[in-house]
């Protein structure tokens, strides 16, 4: 068998909105690219939303990327368009003409869904009336099908939410009758079955779709594989100097617990414990009014009474093993599961140690006293003394990056996939395949 002609579709391209899954799904791209196994397609959204302006395509959607990467396709959708509730487009064009052209033109082996936010479920389902005999691969980042609260499976009274149900959505969104979460459910499940195999980054994240109705012999962990890298120079000490350096890399919203984090440094200023923190995040422009407000109110709060508190904003990617030879600390605050944050992968690359909070992927990825330190998720007055023992403790900082894990290489899980790949071909049609015209 020659390469496996594979389609990655993916909901955002990092070159114009970073993020953790978008940096995976781009860098597994250009890493299957240079391998002898697969040949990919990369499809990438992009559209009207207010970050991410372009001019309307309405008879093209499809665009090159780059002309050094025949490769790569920008496709426009309409933000206005999008129905958040059901994940879909009103634009049924998008499916019907548009992507199945597009299909029916390139005709991949393997068609592998990194993200369908603001593309629609329907892209699924739709591939799989063109291409009836492809195999589909959906990697799950979040749990934006199962949650209607932007997918964090966390209820508006704070409370962490394992399981979602019409009667307990309904409870977190009063304004939508229970019936129409039911409906919603109905209805994304009628393209989940569409799907060979869903691939989960974290155990955690597994259950949570096993418990939601996704058979288990369809989905199967598949951690986020990295491309490997020299690790940063370890920052040095000069005599009596602690290794007090903590950076947050990442979003700047409520979900990531940046407010968490600030009110803990807040709590190390009046104790008068000698830590400095970075903040290296993105698209607070993006936040809500009343978010952007309490997290310059919390910036100024540490700035004016120990100036503790470095606001550092966006960063390139190629520029963070300069940013980890400044850190001692890698804090992952977030008050929701998380799923595999990236940053813990890019943290144990370079040797620093995780602090996060004890609950879902995190707690999966970072083994407390082993690698990192746990703080209890939402407490800010946990994280403080986490970060106090971190910053005081003699050797513990060298204890910890001497127990780190290796993280899972890019090379291993291209194998891996390639062998997926060619197990659900094999399932498929060991012949031709068939298309519908």
């Amino acid at each position: 068998m020659g390469k496996q002609k594979v389609l990655y579709v993916m909901h955002n391209h990092p070159a114009v909105h970073p993020g953790g899954a978008e940096a995976y799904a781009y860098e597994l791209y250009e890493a299957v690219r240079a391998s002898d196994q697969i040949d990919p397609l990369l499809v990438a959204r992009i559209g009207s939303s207010p970050d991410m302006k372009r001019e309307p395509h309405a008879d093209a959607p499809f665009s090159a990327v780059t002309p050094g990467d025949p490769n790569q396709f920008f496709l426009y959708t309409d933000w206005e368009k999008y129905e958040w509730f059901q994940m879909t487009s009103r634009d049924k064009r998008l499916y019907a003409t548009h992507l199945a052209d597009f299909l029916r033109i390139h005709r991949p082996d393997v068609v592998h869904f990194q993200h369908i936010h603001s593309i629609g479920w329907d892209a699924v389902s739709h591939t799989r009336r063109v291409l009836p005999d492809v195999p589909i691969v959906f990697t799950l980042h979040e749990y934006l099908s199962i949650c209607h609260r932007d997918g964090q499976m966390l209820r508006r009274t704070g409370e962490l939410c394992k399981y979602a149900s019409p009667r307990r959505c309904h409870e977190c969104f009063p304004d939508i009758p229970a019936a129409d979460f039911f409906l919603r459910e109905r209805f994304i499940k009628t393209h989940v079955k569409d799907v060979d195999m869903f691939l989960a980054p974290s155990r955690f994240l597994l259950e949570r779709y096993v418990d939601w109705g996704i058979p288990r012999e369809r989905i199967r962990f598949e951690d986020y594989g990295r491309v490997a890298r020299a690790p940063a120079p370890v920052r040095p000490l000069a005599p009596g100097e602690t290794r007090n350096r903590i950076a947050f890399f990442g979003q700047l919203n409520h979900y990531k617990g940046i407010d968490i984090l600030l009110g803990a440094m807040g709590l190390l200023n009046e104790r008068g414990v000698d830590a400095k923190l970075s903040l290296h995040g993105a698209n607070l422009h993006l936040q809500t009014p009343e978010f952007r407000q309490e997290f310059e109110e919390l910036l100024e709060a540490t700035q004016r009474t120990g100036h503790n508190v470095a606001m550092r904003g966006t960063y390139d990617p190629r520029d963070l093993p300069d940013l980890m030879a400044e850190t001692d600390w890698v804090v992952v605050p977030s008050r929701w599961w998380e799923n595999s944050p990236l940053v813990i992968q890019e943290a144990f690359l370079h040797g620093r140690p995780v602090i996060c909070a004890d609950i879902g992927g995190m707690a999966e990825k970072v083994v407390d006293g082993v690698d990192g330190l746990h703080f209890h998720a939402g407490d800010r007055a946990s994280l403080a003394a986490t970060l106090e023992r971190a910053v005081a403790t003699p050797g513990l900082w060298d204890e910890l990056r001497a127990g780190a894990q290796s993280v899972y290489g890019m090379d291993e899980h291209i194998a891996s996939l390639s062998e997926l790949y060619a197990e659900l071909l094999r399932q498929r049609m060991p012949g031709e395949r068939a298309l519908v015209s």
